[in-house]
C-alpha cells in the first residue's frame, strides 16, 4: 500500500487515539487528543514526524507538560510526547535526552560538583522544554550551558546544532520560533562545591515551595518579565526597588500585576494567584478559554495603567 495513502495508526501502530491531555499538562487542562503517540527513541520522534507529513496532519510536541494551555476541545492532530530519558555525565560533560526532567538534571550534576545548573533548582519541565523556551531562573538560563543541541525538522531530517545556531533569546529559541523538535542535547558544566551547588539548589527549591502556588495545578509564570528599556522612564522610576536581572534588567511582572491590583482576580475556576500574581491557578476545574479570558484582562489593565505591554510566556494549543 502506498505510504501516503495509510492511516496515522497504520503508519504508527503504538498511536492510541482521544487520549485526554489534562494528565499530562501541569495545569491539568486539556480535552482529547485525537492521536497520542509515545517517543522514547529519536528514531520514533522521525516516524512520527514522517507519518504527520505523510497524512498532512498537525502535530504538537509534549514533554513536561508545563507552559502549556491545551484547547478544552482537546488537539485535532497528533500529538508526539517525548520520553527520551537516557542521559551520561562525564567530567563536566553532560548529554541528556530531551525527556529528562530538569529536576533530575540538577540534583545529579549538584552531588557530583558541577556547577551550571543549580540556578534551575525546583524548575519544572524536561530538558528539552527548558532548550525550546532558553528557561530561566537566578539569573541563569539553559544557554549558559548548551554546547550543541540535536533536534529534527518537520520533514524528518536531523541536524546538530551549534550553540550559535540555536539562536537562543529571551525566553526562546531557532527550535521555538521554527517548530523543530529538539530530542538531546550536550552540556558543558564546571567544577565546583558539591555541598554548595546543592545548598544554592536546595534554597531555590525552597523559594519556589514558600513564593510559588505550587498547591494547585498551574503552568507556570504566565507573563515574560518586562524589559526596563521598553517602559517609560516615569514606570522606570516607580519600580525601581524591583528591578533585577534576569538575565537582563527587568521589572518583574508580578510586581506590576500586583501593584494593578489584580491579586486574585478570577475568570470560572481560573485565578490571578495571590501568593505570586504572575501565576495563574486552577482551583479545580478550570478551562482554557478562562485562561486566555483571564490573560487578557491582566494584559489590558497593566497597559492601562503602566503603559507595560505584556507578552505570554505560556503557549495555548488548540
Amino acid at each position: 500500500m502506498n505510504t501516503s495513502k495509510k492511516s496515522i495508526q497504520q503508519l504508527l501502530p503504538q498511536a492510541r487515539e482521544g487520549v485526554l491531555l489534562a494528565p499530562y499538562t501541569t495545569f491539568r487542562i486539556g480535552g482529547l487528543a485525537r492521536y497520542f503517540f509515545i517517543a522514547r527513541t529519536p528514531s520514533a520522534v522521525i516516524r512520527a514526524l514522517r507519518a504527520a507529513k505523510s497524512r498532512r496532519t498537525p502535530f504538537f510536541v509534549l514533554a513536561g507538560g508545563s507552559n502549556v494551555v491545551i484547547a478544552d476541545k482537546g488537539f485535532k492532530g497528533l500529538v508526539i510526547f517525548i520520553n527520551i530519558k537516557n542521559y551520561t555525565i562525564t567530567g563536566t560533560r553532560v548529554v541528556a535526552g530531551a525527556g529528562v526532567s530538569m529536576d533530575l538534571l540538577v540534583r545529579e550534576t549538584a552531588k557530583r560538583g558541577l556547577a551550571g545548573l543549580e540556578w534551575a533548582g525546583g524548575l519544572p519541565g524536561t530538558l528539552g522544554g527548558a532548550v525550546r523556551g532558553n528557561a530561566g531562573a537566578f539569573g541563569g538560563e539553559i544557554k549558559d550551558a548548551v554546547v550543541s543541541v540535536k533536534a529534527i525538522n518537520e520533514k524528518g531530517r536531523v541536524r546538530t546544532f551549534s550553540k550559535a545556531q540555536c539562536k537562543f533569546s529571551y525566553r526562546s529559541s531557532l527550535f521555538k520560533e521554527k517548530k523543530y523538535v529538539v530530542f538531546a542535547a550536550r552540556l558543558r558544566l564546571k567544577k565546583g562545591n558539591a555541598k554548595e551547588l546543592s545548598r544554592i539548589a536546595k534554597s531555590h527549591m525552597r523559594y519556589r515551595r514558600e513564593r510559588h502556588p505550587l498547591e494547585y495545578p498551574n503552568a507556570g509564570s504566565v507573563f515574560k518579565n518586562c524589559d526596563v528599556k521598553k517602559m517609560s522612564t516615569r514606570w522606570q522610576k516607580h519600580f525601581a526597588s524591583v528591578i533585577k536581572i534576569d538575565p537582563f534588567p527587568v521589572i518583574p511582572t508580578a510586581a506590576i500585576i500586583a501593584e494593578a491590583g489584580l491579586k486574585g482576580l478570577r475568570v470560572g475556576d481560573i485565578q490571578v494567584s495571590t501568593k505570586h500574581p504572575n501565576y495563574m491557578v486552577n482551583l479545580g476545574n478550570g478551562k482554557a478559554e478562562d485562561v486566555k479570558k483571564l490573560a487578557e484582562k491582566v494584559k489590558k489593565q497593566a497597559k492601562k495603567k503602566f503603559g507595560a505591554r505584556l507578552e505570554e510566556e505560556i503557549q495555548f494549543v488548540r
